[in-house]
């Protein structure tokens, strides 16, 4: 059967480092604070000349350079996004441009900070079917612009960034000792809306509009909702949590990521922690970990690695690799 797997990973960051206690004469808070509740340390913010697209380019060509590919290699580009730099086109064309290819086709998926788990599944789905042979799937986010910094809440949770990966049509077995994507499941509840979500869009307000979260109410959803949609990737693939090399969740709150390692009965050495250079960087945050945890020799050929997220939406889903 065909598989995708894994040919080349990358990652970008703005250039601006924004620590905690630059947040110390702006909102009411500490850096103790903010460590205390959430891991977070530090998070890079998008200057005026960085983009969404310009961040996504520079992930796209690292995960293209990791791989030994071209731009002429890829078939598709599906670009996670939830701040895109146009209303439209989808930002995922504008990458495409940048890159310099003419061929091929390009499409934004939006679904919060499980976009990236919902991009690489479809983008399975695509090269599965036939679709594509090589496809670039990109999480790239500005969340600095649609943030309230008054809000105290929130603006010190999220930071910017891109990561990117290249899947490639290859012959398995069909069997769970295959390398590329072997197992996935999403799910979506559109009854909690109102407990993330961004206050503007083109058709409601016709601005932008600021996130707006209530914190407690999704700390209190996530655990649960997370260990349900890696139980049944679990279940799909016939694996448990012992089987895992590696687990890269999505970066939101350390103690989110904590207490879900452990009620799933995942080792706390298996787990990528990057939260605390990045802060919450929504679609970009898996694909950043993922590309760190790649690069510095963590995750190797062969290794089993799980990946999750939960957004607003809430979206969430689980997609399990062999790498």
């Amino acid at each position: 059967m065909i598989r995708s797997v894994v040919r080349g990973t990358g990652q970008a960051l703005p250039r601006r480092i924004m620590k905690n206690a630059d947040f110390e004469g702006m909102v009411e808070t500490s850096d103790e604070w903010i460590v205390q509740r959430t891991g977070i340390r530090q998070r890079h913010i998008a200057s005026d000349d960085e983009t969404t697209a310009s961040l996504g380019e520079a992930a796209a060509r690292a995960a293209l350079a990791n791989g030994g590919l071209t731009p002429d290699d890829i078939d598709l580009i599906v670009l996670a996004t939830s701040t895109p730099n146009n209303t439209f086109p989808a930002t995922a064309v504008e990458i495409q441009q940048r890159l310099g290819m003419r061929h091929g086709y390009a499409f934004d998926m939006q679904a919060v900070c499980s976009g990236f788990v919902y991009a690489v599944t479809t983008a399975d789905a695509y090269i599965r079917a036939g679709l594509a042979k090589r496809v670039l799937v990109i999480g790239s986010e500005t969340f600095s612009r649609i943030l309230d910094w008054n809000d105290r809440s929130t603006c010190v949770l999220f930071g910017d960034g891109a990561g990117a990966l290249v899947l490639e049509a290859t012959e398995g077995a069909g069997t769970i000792a295959d390398r590329g994507v072997l197992a996935a499941s999403l799910r979506s509840d559109g009854t909690h809306k109102e407990k993330l979500y961004v206050d503007g869009g083109p058709s409601t307000t016709g601005t932008v509009g600021h996130l707006r979260m209530e914190g407690r109410e999704v700390f209190k959803h996530a655990v649960g909702m997370i260990t349900d949609v890696i139980e049944a990737t679990f279940s799909q693939a016939g694996i448990t949590a012992e089987d895992l090399d590696w687990f890269v969740p999505h970066q939101a709150n350390k103690r989110i990521i904590d207490a879900s390692a452990k009620k799933l009965g995942i080792a706390e050495e298996k787990v990528v922690i990057t939260v605390d250079k990045h802060g919450n960087t929504s679609a970009a945050s898996v694909p950043l970990a993922l590309s760190i945890a790649a690069v510095d020799g963590r995750i190797k050929r062969g290794d089993l690695v799980l990946l999750e997220a939960m957004g607003g939406g809430f979206t969430w889903g689980a997609v399990l690799v062999r790498w």
